[in-house]
This record gives structure tokens, sequence and C-alpha cells, in this order.
């Protein structure tokens, strides 16, 4: 790292606290994986919600936990919790805040922490969750915890996000994390690096939409030209809504849903798509979805018609120049702790999407090496979690200081 300012923790120290600290942080990695909290799991969530809260009361932040509500489905949606703390520099000009974000839902089922608990075999764990989020979150808890043991408090404000609905594209948490983004300078989010060590600079945006193509039912066997087929009609915007395929840079079409008719004898008077579309840039999302809102207003079955409605848009998150720098800066701090580290970008959407679209530099890929996410062979590098857990905490030493840090 480099070391401008003087009591910053040398990359020695940090690297010491992490190694002494991993038995630590794999008890209680376990203890997190130990807990079913898939994303429509209010109770399991909350249990983990419950055990982070408690980590952060006696690393003396305030705690305020949100009571998550319901879901789109009507089911109880898990708490939201925005852990803050003061640091020395709270009332300086040019200090900066800091937010660490994270969640703490899974993709599994309820037993799946009964049928596949914590192991580790070698220099890997496994369990549900055990990469994809739960060792990203409790890295950057052990981030806080180094820097505290070190003496380091020269920041504005830590701000720790934790939420219960990333898996299914926080419907409840959103606003939650837009306003905490909102107050921060930086955020750095606590998913894990991809399997070659590499950080998240950029992910693609979402938007979902839905095509309804209406037409007129009639008897298909008796007086089938008497109506307008809905289904026939969706087919061919089918095919031309994955046309869109490679006609803007970098974006990508996918007609994931198909729904039309009810009988086999009567010719089908409404037809439903479902369609995502992903892009690396707003521009990529605004002009794609114009692009298929033209090929609706001219359905090909006569007596027939096609109406788009935009049902929901995760911004992307762009490697912006900020970003960039934020890039450098972790390029070089991860070279001076032996780390090999380099930035990619990924087509998945993540919560630093929506931390991106409030303007907000952010950081992706900041947990400890891992894989296998959704499936049952999920794995996390515990080798690898000092030197990741360092990072984090060197990057708050760098992030937050109002002089010797990048310009954002």
């Amino acid at each position: 790292m480099s070391a401008p300012v003087a009591g910053r923790p040398t990359a020695d120290s940090l690297l010491a606290h992490t190694r002494t600290s991993l038995p630590r942080y794999l008890d209680e990695l376990a203890q997190l994986v130990a807990v079913d909290s898939g994303s429509y799991g209010a109770d399991g969530i909350n249990r983990v919600a419950d055990w982070v809260e408690g980590r952060m009361y006696r690393l003396g932040f305030t705690v305020e936990r949100l009571s998550g509500g319901r879901l789109p489905t009507g089911q109880a949606a898990g708490d939201v919790l925005v852990a803050r703390r003061a640091g020395a520099l709270a009332h300086m000009d040019g200090a900066r805040r800091i937010l660490l974000a994270g969640h703490m839902d899974t993709v599994f089922d309820d037993g799946t922490a009964a049928a596949r608990p914590f192991t580790v075999e070698g220099d890997h764990a496994h369990g549900p969750g055990v990469s994809d989020d739960k060792g990203g979150l409790l890295a950057g808890i052990h981030a806080i915890d180094t820097l505290d043991a070190l003496g380091w408090d020269q920041y504005a404000e830590l701000v720790l996000l934790a939420t219960p609905d990333e898996e299914i594209g926080s419907p409840v948490s959103r606003p939650v994390t837009e306003a905490a983004a909102a107050g921060a300078d930086c955020a750095l989010a606590l998913e894990c690096a991809r399997e070659n060590g590499d950080l998240v600079i950029a992910r693609k945006g979402v938007a979902d939409l839905r095509v309804t193509v209406t037409g007129r039912a009639a008897h298909a066997g008796i007086e089938p030209e008497r109506g307008a087929h809905a289904a026939l009609a969706a087919a061919h915007l089918v095919v031309a809504l994955q046309a869109l395929n490679g006609r803007f840079p970098d974006v990508s079409v996918n007609v994931g849903v198909v729904r039309a008719g009810s009988r086999p004898n009567i010719v089908p008077a409404e037809a439903e798509l479902h369609v995502e579309v992903r892009s690396s840039s707003a521009q990529g999302l605004d002009d794609c979805r114009r692009a298929v809102e033209d090929l609706a207003r001219t359905p090909s079955v006569p007596g027939t018609r096609a109406v788009v409605e935009v049902t929901d848009v995760c911004p992307p998150m762009e490697e912006t120049a900020p970003v960039r720098r934020l890039a450098e800066t972790a390029l070089r701090v991860g070279a001076a702790l032996g780390l090999r580290v380099g930035a990619a970008a990924t087509g998945g959407v993540g919560d630093a999407n929506i931390i991106a679209g409030t303007g907000t530099p952010v950081l992706d890929g900041l947990g400890p090496v891992g894989g296998g996410d959704h499936g049952p062979d999920e794995w996390l590098d515990v080798s690898s979690v000092p030197g990741r857990v360092a990072l984090l905490a060197a990057l708050i030493t760098e992030f937050g200081d109002p002089h010797g840090g990048p310009r954002l």
C-alpha cells in the first residue's frame, strides 16, 4: 500500500491480524451457514439479522432495523439492517462516508442447511450461502474488526447495510439501499470475488417487460376465420424479439415466458410474453426497450394488438471514471498485500447495481474467493479469507482519507 498517512496500518500488520482471526471467522461463518435464510423465509433471515445486529452493537455501531413488510408474493419479508458508526473525522470537511453492503438471503429452501451442513475440506468451505453472500458479509464485519484492533478510525462514518432480498431483485430493500448509498461517498459491495480473485467493476442492468397480445376468440373447428389468433401473433413476436440480440452493443434479449390460450378448440384471444433485456449501459436498456415497442406496434396477425409494459428496471453498474479510480487503488493495494487481483465485468445483477444507480461509485466482488453459487457445490476458498479481509480493511483506510485517497 501507499503510506502517506502516519499511523495507517501497514500491509504486514493487516495480514498478521486477519491470519490470526481466521479461526474466529470460520466459526462465525459456520454459525451463519447453519441458518436457513432463503429469500422467502423471513424467520430464518431475521435469525441472521439478529446475529448481525448483535455483532455490530458489540463493535460500537448503532443499528437501525427496518421491517421488511411484504414481498410482491404477499409473503413476509425479512428485516433490513443499517448499522452506522462515526469515525474520528466525522466533523472534518471532505472526510468520507463509506458504505459496506452485503445480503443475508440465499436461494435455498428451508432444510438445506441441515441436509448440507457447513464443512471445511482442505482449503474449501462448503454449505448453503457460504460464498453468496454470508462469507462476503462476514468479511466486511471482520475488516471493521481488524481496523479496530489496529486503532484506525480516520473516516467520517462507516455504514454496514445487510439486505434480506437481494436474490429476488431487492423488491423490499431497494429504497433503503438507495437512501444509504445516497449518503455515502463510495461503496464496497461484499459479494465474493470471481473464482480467479477479480473484483467486479461493472454489472449489466436489467429491464423486465411484459407484452400482452390481444386478439379475438372463435370456434377453432367451425369458424376459425372469425378469430384473431393472439398466440400466432405472439409466436411471430417471439422470433422478432429474439432477433434483437446483436442489434445493440452489449445488449441481450430473452423471451423467458410465453403463455396463450385456454382450450385447444378455441382460437386464443390473448397471449403474454415476459421479456428480459440486459445491458451494460442505461442507454442500451432504453434503445432496446424502444425497439421492443416498435415491434409491438406492428403485429403480424390482422386483428391483434400488442401492448408493452415495463414491470421492473434494475440500473446497470457502469464502469465510470470514479469507479476506475477506485479499482486502480484496489489493484495497487492488492498488489502490496501480495494478492493477484484483477477487474472484471459481469452480466449478473446485485445490490451494487442499485447503489450505482444513485451515482455513488461502487466496487463489488470484495468478499473472499468463492464459486458454485446457487448450487449444491458452492464453495469458499478459506486460504483467500485473510488476504481479502485485509484488502477490505486497507481500502477503508484509503477511501476514508480526505487527502491521500482517490478522487471520487
